[in-house]
């Protein structure tokens, strides 16, 4: 890689400014002050800014707990960006795979892999996501079989792909879909003529919220984790 190249994915400097840091000498190779902005930087060399090692950032993939009032954006608009809520560097390089309304709670993940998030998002692969619901009005068990056979939502040609309804109790339910649709599960629940007034989204995949989050906490995934997707 090339040193202003490796200068930028390790640090928050742009092009320019790590190729001033150059120029000024404050860039050293194993100890010795490289100028040259093409130096190919090797698996083994220490690279150092102002005398501080640096490294570049490798891949990273988190699980986030949203708490309400907060979107599912890079950037924060009327309400804070779920990002806000990280402290790590270069934050430019994450994006959200699979978002969240800003009054829906639970699991987010959050990656710099774009490869492994489209795996999550795209329609295609049929990641499951498994949702806490809380009703406004009492659940007909009939459901269950209505939305095992997918539901017609308004403004929709085709029925929704098939979805696993497990009721909790007359007001709770678990419902697992594997599909994207704007607001989908608010509009199932709204087409057989009910209410969602309270949603958590508790498992992405194999990937379930880790308990110990509490709201607007966060924490890398591991290893199994990660190759769960």
């Amino acid at each position: 890689m090339r040193l202003d190249k490796y200068i930028c994915e390790s640090t928050s400097l742009t092009r320019s400014l790590a190729k001033k840091a150059l120029h000024r000498g404050d860039v050293t190779c194993d100890g010795a002050v490289i100028k040259d902005s093409s130096f190919k930087v090797q698996p083994q060399h220490q690279i150092c800014l102002n005398g501080e090692p640096i490294a570049v950032i490798g891949p990273r993939f988190i699980m986030l707990n949203k708490p309400v009032n907060t979107i599912s954006s890079t950037i924060d608009e009327d309400h804070p960006s779920v990002l806000s809520l990280l402290d790590l560097a270069r934050k430019d390089q994450l994006h959200i795979a699979g978002r969240l309304d800003v009054d829906t709670t639970g699991l987010v993940l959050i990656t710099s892999d774009g490869q492994w998030s489209h795996k999550i998002t795209s329609p295609k692969k049929e990641c499951g996501k498994r949702y806490l619901v809380e009703l406004a009005d009492p659940i007909d068990d009939k459901l269950i079989s209505q939305f095992s056979q997918g539901i017609a939502l308004k403004n929709e040609q085709d029925l929704t792909k098939p979805a696993l309804l497990e009721i909790i109790d007359s007001h709770h339910a678990r419902l697992t879909i594997s599909e994207g649709k704007y607001h989908q599960v608010k509009r199932m629940f709204a087409a057989v003529g009910n209410k969602v007034v309270g949603l958590h989204r508790e498992c992405i995949g194999h990937i379930e919220l880790d308990p110990d989050l509490a709201p607007g906490e966060w924490r890398f995934l591991t290893e199994k984790e990660i190759a769960s997707v």
